[in-house]
């Protein structure tokens, strides 16, 4: 019989998990992970459209033997989960996004790098192994700077490029406004030293601290894009998130075609940040790999569709052609098979692993990643499935407002 990892007595949830995070890591960087746009509705929305659906357990099935396993950028994963890219997890731990792959690796599991992370995809590389990785990448103005990311995506044998698509502007954060926040010393905006001065990739805000910083910032300083009612300036300066990582130009059809080139054969494109049906048609039209249902976290528009929401009809829309994914707020490996239920081939998961990182470090993002997996196998056979290919809307139910329930 295979021995059970032990349990970790002082967190058994993923709300416990959180808790433990509360209290290890400081005010600016609990406000930067865990903020929402605006007022936070549609941040907490995610996790609560969750709650509007039931489980309809079968019985009398034999769930001796469940299999877990799901198809994923042409080769398997043992769980419908992966990690989902957030940026600066050195803010939770020294040993950041190195840790996080070390952790996937150990678990099989996928993960996905942000571009504005503080480890270098080379050293996430390095970590992961044999274990696939996404790159998260905004579609910076300049091409340049992410072709050059690209290439080195390529070199470092990650499997596929997420393009973020909902950040033509960066929603407002208030948190983020009025801590003035500032990634510390000695951390870095990694992947992009070689394109910025020391100054510009120590912060987010970009804002400095010290006198010598403050006349280096005035030698070289980030500034946004912007139209003057007759042409468009790009960004300059050195990359920084605010100034380069909004781009108010992307189109469907100059850049997916332009971003399918710079990545083929090797890496599957990806666009992440899709809530419509008319978007999704979009996606299948101009030939990218599958689509992830997302609203960046609950961090852009407020207001938005909760993504477990928006999934069923990008589902419809895309009629299996392309795989569809899912994120936002997913705290349960009941939230793993409702999304799964309602179309989703796979999900994301990000706040939870910064939690684990936090806690525990590598270690905590092991426990992370166990409880979900440990409460999704239980939620499978409970509910009478062994295999992902089963799980369909005939095992939800959905909740009204006035508690009456609804076949789906």
């Amino acid at each position: 019989m295979p021995a059970q990892q032990a349990h970790d007595l002082n967190c058994l949830t993923i709300a416990e998990l959180e808790a433990h995070a509360e209290q290890r890591m400081d005010k600016q960087t609990r406000d930067y992970y865990n903020e929402g746009a605006d007022s936070g509705s549609t941040l907490r929305e995610n996790s609560q459209a969750y709650s509007k659906y039931r489980i309809r357990p079968r019985v009398l099935r034999d769930i001796s033997l469940i299999d877990t396993s799901c198809p994923l950028f042409g080769g398997k994963s043992p769980i419908p989960l992966g990690v989902a890219p957030t940026a600066m997890q050195c803010l939770a731990h020294p040993d950041g996004e190195v840790a996080t792959a070390r952790a996937c690796r150990k678990a099989g599991v996928v993960m996905g790098l942000s571009s504005f992370a503080t480890s270098t995809l080379e050293d996430v590389a390095a970590a992961s192994g044999q274990n696939p990785r996404a790159l998260q990448l905004y579609l910076f103005e300049e091409r340049e700077h992410s072709r050059k990311l690209i290439r080195r995506a390529k070199a470092a044998g990650y499997k596929a490029v997420f393009l973020t698509v909902d950040t033509p502007m960066i929603g407002r954060r208030n948190l983020e406004i009025r801590n003035q926040f500032e990634l510390p010393k000695p951390y870095k905006i990694a992947n992009f030293t070689e394109d910025s001065s020391s100054a510009a990739t120590k912060t987010v805000m970009d804002g400095v601290s010290s006198d010598t910083e403050h006349q280096e910032e005035k030698i070289s300083s980030s500034a946004p894009g912007y139209h003057d009612g007759r042409k468009r300036t790009p960004p300059s300066g050195p990359i920084s998130f605010h100034s380069h990582a909004p781009n108010p130009t992307l189109c469907w059809e100059r850049d997916i075609d332009w971003l399918r080139k710079e990545c083929d054969p090797e890496m599957e494109v990806w666009v992440k940040g899709i809530a419509t049906a008319e978007d999704a048609i979009l996606a299948v039209h101009h030939r990218v790999d599958g689509i992830v249902v997302s609203n960046h976290g609950g961090r852009q528009l407020n207001g938005a569709l909760a993504t477990l929401d928006a999934l069923p009809e990008v589902v419809d829309a895309v009629q299996g052609k392309i795989p569809v994914h899912v994120d936002g707020g997913i705290r349960h490996g009941t939230d793993v098979f409702k999304a799964l239920a309602l179309g989703a081939d796979f999900v994301w998961i990000g706040r939870p692993i910064l939690w684990g990182l936090s806690y525990k470090g590598q270690e905590g993002v092991e426990l992370c990643l166990k409880l979900l997996r440990d409460e999704f196998t239980l939620c499978m056979g409970l509910a009478g499935t062994v295999r992902i290919p089963e799980i369909s809307k005939d095992y939800l139910v959905k909740i009204d407002k006035a508690g009456f329930v609804s076949r789906l």
